[in-house]
């Protein structure tokens, strides 16, 4: 799962413009975007978190990744130390 925060993402119009350019890249991703907190969740993915940033760049916003996990190394945690942060 990769978690984007967009803050200028403010309508629905935003929305699908996101939604466009992240399947633009994995037509396959699960997209599941919260408008009232920005907050754009990308699943099932086989796109890298920086292929996806650079996309919704080009769709005008500004994009930041707050998680990915699809990026983390296989023991699942961010840092490489098994549950050190909450994550295992």
């Amino acid at each position: 799962m990769i978690s984007i925060q967009v803050s200028d993402m403010t309508c629905g119009h935003c929305v699908r413009s996101v939604t466009k350019a992240v399947q633009a890249v994995d037509d396959g991703a699960q997209v599941r975007i919260d408008l009232a907190t920005h907050r754009v969740e990308i699943g099932q993915t086989e796109a890298t978190a920086a292929d996806l940033i650079s996309a919704i760049k080009e769709a005008g916003y500004t994009p930041i990744v707050i998680d990915s996990h699809a990026d983390a190394p296989a023991s699942g945690c961010a840092s490489g130390a098994s549950g050190c942060c909450g994550c295992s």
